[in-house]
Formats: structure tokens, C-alpha cells, sequence
């Protein structure tokens, strides 16, 4: 089934990307069934069906079918020239053949895609209008009674595609605004969180500039004056050395707290370990597997040495996926994890298949934000987004060689 599924999306992706293939497909299948109609005759009453093969189209019959059918061809390009083209076509098909004819099929597909790209009250105008001309063209020139259900069929097969056009332009209309509706507050969302982050930033950076200027300053100036009285005064000289402390050791006091509102419940007070990266890749997927996510890695880097800041970027992008893919992803979802070395560039990605757990994200957080913060900052890109078939998929194209100038 899923292979079934995929195939049909596949299909259905081309023909949206080639909408003169449909339509000229389309425009071939009216015509077969216009011609079949036409060998059928409606006036045979031995039966409850009609009979069939005992009317013949004539050449003038298929001419102006096959006119009418081609002209489809153009009916999202033109869809008023067109419904106008077939509507001629048929009415001539009418007036001129003494059978009921089936051309009038083509008039009622351009009737509907007219009502479906346009407004409604172009609809009911134009609707109305090859209604109307349609059916008494039937009627007056068809060797059956005016009433037959022939007639009324014409009438009836062109309104239901003026309405089943204008029902689906009113989905469509919508679709598109939900959609629009989701994106505005996408990005309202996004905005909203850069707002924030932003604001923050500044915060921590006004607090950090007051603590080192202020502190700074007063090293500064106390250490001048040990220098200067060093040699003639020196008790003097001591004491300027202990202001100097003292003014060092508040402005770490204050440096460490500030820098706490930056760290989470969980970290350490004081963490002495280098800052990790893809050699520890095998204890972070580790984590992952104990707490019962399956997680496969793929390493074609060759182990090759990565600057500081791209190794620590790659390690956490990887660890933020795996951990998107842990709460979100859904029971028995599946990870790989790859890093490859292409050219100038090493490629992180993460893929899951899961199906959701069926709640939305969280969304207090800012992990995907911070994850492109990152990657751009080192001059990478980054791409998250659901995969084709289900799952999503996380990948980061870093640039070996750092904006910094480190290289490997």
C-alpha cells in the first residue's frame, strides 16, 4: 500500500508540474466518449439501454467533435474563449445532425473549469447563458419531442458542472486561506521568538558591558597607581594591589552570575571538560539507544579533524535532532545519523520514520532557531522539514573551513 501510495503522490506531482499533459489527456478521453455516444441510438425503446452500433457518426459529426475536444487543450489558458469555442461547436452539432449528439460533453468541461477559475457571479451569468443555448438548440432541432429526457439531460449535465466548479473554486479559495492563515502566524511566530532572543542578547550583553567597564576600570586604575608608588611607597603600593582584588574578584562574582541565567537547571557549576564533539559521537547515540530510541551511524567523514567550532556545531545539531526525534517523533520511530565529508563541506543529517505522536511541539523552546543560528553563523545551511512518505528530516552543510579562518 505504501508503495502504491507513493506512486500515485508521484503521478500526481507530475501532472500538477505538466497541466498541458492532463489536459490533453483529458481531452482525448471526451472525445473516445464522445465518439462511443455517438454511435448509440436513445431513440431504440426495446430495451431499458440504448442501442448501440446501429447509429454511425458522419465525418461533419467527428470534425466537430474532435474541435471541440481539442480545444480543452487551452482551457486553463483560455477558459472563456474556449467555453465559447465548444459551445459553437456543439450548437452547429446540434442544428446540423438529426440525433441527439454528444458533443455538447466538451462545452460542459469548459463550462467547468470556467466556474472553477473564476468568480460566481461570472458563473451564474455564463452558466445560465450556455444552459439556456445549449438546451434549445437540443430542443428544437432534435427529431424527438422537446421534453424528452435527452433534452433535459443537456440541461441538467450543464449545471451540475457550473455548480461542481464553482464548489470546488469555493475549496480552494478555502484551502488557500488556512494555508495563508498558517503561514502569517508561522512567521508572526518566528518573529516573535527572534523578538525575544534578541532582546535577551541585549540584556546579557548591557549587563556584561556594565560589569567588565566598571570593574576593569578600576583594575586599571589601581594597578597604575601600585606601579607609580611601588618603589617610594610601598605600603601604599599594597594596598592599591588589594583594591585590585578585590575589584577582580566582584567582577567575577558578578560575570559567574550573569553567565548563570544562561545555564539550565542540569549543567554544572563550574564544567572543566573540553567542549565535545564528533569523537564523542558514539556516547551521545549511546544516550539515545538506552533510552530506547534505535539509532544507525554513518560516518564517511573517515575521521578526518574538523575545526573547534564546526566539530561542536555538528555534535549539537546532531544531539538536538535526536532529541526532536525522541519527543516527537512517536512510538517506534527509527533515527540514522550521517556525516560525510563532501569537498569543502561536511554533511550532518538526521533522519527519522516516525509517525507523530499527534500533539504539536512544544514550541516554548527554540531548538530549531538555535540550531540555524548556529549553522549560519559559521556560513553553513540548514534544512528541517517532514519527509516525503513521513518522518522528518534534519541537515546541516557546514563549511570545514571556518568563518574564523581555522581550517583543517
Amino acid at each position: 500500500m505504501t508503495s502504491l501510495g507513493t506512486g500515485f503522490d508521484r503521478v500526481r506531482s507530475w501532472l500538477r508540474a505538466h497541466p498541458l499533459a492532463f489536459d490533453a489527456g483529458l481531452a482525448a478521453a471526451v472525445l473516445v466518449c464522445m465518439i462511443a455516444g455517438a454511435f448509440a441510438d436513445p431513440r431504440s425503446r426495446h430495451d431499458a439501454l440504448p442501442a448501440f452500433g446501429q447509429e454511425a457518426p458522419g465525418l461533419r459529426s467527428v470534425v466537430l467533435m474532435t474541435l471541440g475536444a481539442g480545444a480543452l487543450v487551452f482551457r486553463r489558458r483560455n477558459p472563456l474563449p474556449v467555453l465559447v469555442f465548444t459551445g459553437a461547436v456543439s450548437v452547429a452539432e446540434l442544428l446540423a445532425n438529426d440525433a441527439v449528439s454528444p458533443a455538447a460533453m466538451s462545452a460542459v468541461v469548459a463550462l467547468y473549469t470556467v466556474a472553477s477559475r473564476t468568480d460566481r457571479h461570472t458563473t451564474w451569468r455564463v452558466g445560465l447563458a450556455t444552459m439556456a443555448t445549449l438546451t434549445v438548440a437540443a430542443m428544437i432541432s432534435g427529431p424527438t419531442p422537446w421534453y424528452t429526457q435527452e433534452n433535459l439531460g443537456i440541461f441538467a449535465w450543464t449545471g451540475m458542472a457550473g455548480a461542481a466548479g464553482d464548489a470546488v473554486r469555493s475549496r480552494r479559495a478555502f484551502v488557500d486561506a488556512i494555508r495563508e492563515r498558517a503561514e502569517r502566524a508561522e512567521r508572526t511566530r518566528e518573529e516573535e521568538a527572534r523578538r525575544r532572543v534578541a532582546e535577551e542578547r541585549l540584556r546579557i550583553a548591557r549587563d556584561l558591558h556594565d560589569v567588565v567597564a566598571h570593574h576593569i576600570a578600576l583594575v586599571n586604575v589601581q594597578a597604575g597607581v601600585a606601579s607609580h608608588v611601588m618603589d617610594r611607597r610601598p605600603d601604599q603600593a599594597k594596598e592599591a594591589l588589594a583594591h585590585v582584588r578585590e575589584a577582580s574578584r566582584s567582577a567575577l562574582n558578578e560575570l559567574r552570575a550573569t553567565v548563570g541565567l544562561l545555564r539550565q537547571s542540569g549543567d554544572p557549576t563550574a564544567p572543566t571538560e573540553p567542549a565535545p564533539g564528533l569523537a564523542l559521537l558514539d556516547e551521545l547515540v549511546g544516550t539515545f539507544r538506552h533510552a530506547g530510541l534505535p539509532v544507525q551511524v554513518a560516518r564517511g567523514d573517515a575521521g578526518a579533524r574538523l575545526p573547534a567550532a564546526v566539530d561542536l556545531a555538528a555534535y549539537r545539531i546532531i544531539q538536538e535532532a535526536l532529541t526532536n526525534v525522541r519527543k516527537h517523533a512517536g512510538p517506534g520511530a527509527k533515527a540514522e545519523v550521517s556525516v560525510v565529508r563532501v569537498g569543502p563541506t561536511v554533511e550532518v543529517t538526521v533522519l527519522d520514520d516516525g509517525a507523530g505522536t499527534g500533539e504539536p511541539a512544544d514550541g516554548s523552546g527554540h531548538g530549531l532557531l538555535g540550531m540555524r543560528e548556529r549553522v549560519t553563523a559559521l556560513g553553513g545551511t540548514l534544512t528541517a522539514a517532514p519527509r516525503h512518505g513521513g518522518g522528518f528530516r534534519t541537515q546541516a552543510i557546514l563549511p570545514v573551513k571556518a568563518r574564523t579562518g581555522e581550517d583543517t
